[in-house]
């Protein structure tokens, strides 16, 4: 599956947008930044017809990914993204309280 990653930021908010190939719905991860080095991600929202393809888990793939590559940390108040964290101990790095 094809899955593109986009970035909007506009002053303390922000989010990532997941196209898949070939389909018209898109998911998306929001934030805030709380400072130049945290975020918090406060909700994963992935519609119905793009269910069980991973768009969530590509977005919470990407994230991290960024944080890591910009030296930011992320404080997960959305469960998916705190859930995510929990199975993969190798964000721990990035990812605050888990």
């Amino acid at each position: 599956m094809d899955i593109e990653i986009t970035h909007e930021e506009t002053g303390a908010k922000g989010r990532y947008i997941a196209y898949v190939a070939g389909e018209t719905d898109t998911g998306e991860m929001t934030y805030s930044r709380i400072s130049p080095s945290r975020i918090i991600v406060d909700h994963t929202g992935v519609p119905e017809s793009l269910g069980g393809q991973g768009v969530g888990s590509a977005l919470a793939r990407h994230v991290v990914a960024e944080a890591r590559e910009k030296g930011f940390t992320i404080v997960p108040l959305c469960p998916f993204l705190k859930a995510q964290a929990e199975r993969h101990p190798d964000w721990a790095a990035v990812i605050e309280g888990v």
